[in-house]
């Protein structure tokens, strides 16, 4: 993921909200390393998959490995791709380091949960997601691999997302090659997996909201009942029917999970013939709901 630089004027309150979430994401970040992720051998992709190797292999530090691959990636970053990582990304990636070998020092090499592999690569996919989360929604990066997949993508026009996948699957399989054990990258990517989906939870946030597409004969009465007694709005599409070519008039709303099964019970009384097609909504930004405003403030 990348963001190009913005710039925020200093001692506002978003100023120091953004900071802090760069502290507290490296913190956590951190924490997941030495409590749960680090001790099981888990290869979570990235610099630290690679790191954490090298510390098994050599008894080198983990959180100073990382910086000196994050160091010189971020300088080659800028040169191929140009000024995307500020400050904020290097502050992100040093404050990791710092925290993960200060931890390091106090804790040692113990995992928190002892005997139980699944549970550390869970709850370490956790708060190494929550973590990323917080460092992206300041709108810095992780830097590390992400680099060499941005640089990949930028000469081949392959799809950055699956660079990414590919980048972290063969840093996971150098752990396979090193430690000779099928369970560790089988656990890495448990942590890969659940880190994706805890960033994608901190950055669009939490939705219990669906979003409906209502094909119906009775629309005006699905109208009535959108307006009036589930107090929600929506809009009319105006389309055409594939097979008679007869005009149909489309309804696209957004509910709560409650409301939906309200509506869903209305419409199959009145047209058991009608057509839904439901789908989650992640994110809806608007009126009676989270403003765009609030969203990029936030």
């Amino acid at each position: 993921m990348a963001f190009f630089m913005i710039k925020e004027k200093p001692f506002t309150r978003k100023w120091f909200l953004s900071y802090s979430f760069i502290i507290a994401g490296s913190f956590i970040l951190a924490t997941s390393f030495v409590l749960f992720i680090t001790p099981y051998k888990f290869v979570p992709g990235g610099v630290y998959g690679i790191s954490i190797v090298m510390h098994y292999l050599f008894n080198t530090p983990v959180g100073l490995i990382a910086l000196c691959f994050d160091i010189p990636l971020t300088i080659i970053g800028i040169k191929f791709l140009g000024p995307r990582f500020g400050f904020k990304t290097v502050l992100g990636f040093s404050l990791t380091a710092i925290f993960t070998d200060t931890l390091t020092y106090f804790w040692g090499f113990q995992p928190l949960v002892t005997g139980d592999a699944l549970l550390s690569s869970i709850f370490g996919g956790v708060l190494a997601g929550l973590g990323l989360g917080l460092i992206f929604r300041s709108k810095a990066t992780s830097g590390g691999s992400d680099i060499v997949a941005m640089i990949i993508a930028k000469y081949t026009k392959l799809p950055l997302g699956m660079l990414m996948i590919y980048v972290d699957s063969v840093i996971v399989l150098v752990g396979l090659l090193v430690f000779r054990d099928w369970k560790i990258p089988l656990y890495s990517w448990i942590v890969i997996f659940i880190t994706g989906k805890v960033i994608d939870i901190v950055l669009e946030g939490v939705s219990y909201d669906k979003s409906l597409f209502i094909i119906s004969d009775k629309h005006a009465e699905i109208r009535e009942k959108i307006l009036n007694n589930l107090d929600r709005g929506g809009t009319y599409i105006d389309g055409k029917g594939m097979y008679n070519m007869a005009e149909r008039r489309i309804i696209f709303t957004v509910v709560s999970r409650r409301e939906l099964a309200i509506l869903e019970e209305y419409i199959h009384e009145i047209d058991p013939k009608a057509f839904l097609t439901v789908t989650d909504a992640t994110e809806i930004l608007g009126e009676g709901f989270k403003s765009l405003k609030e969203k990029v403030t936030d």
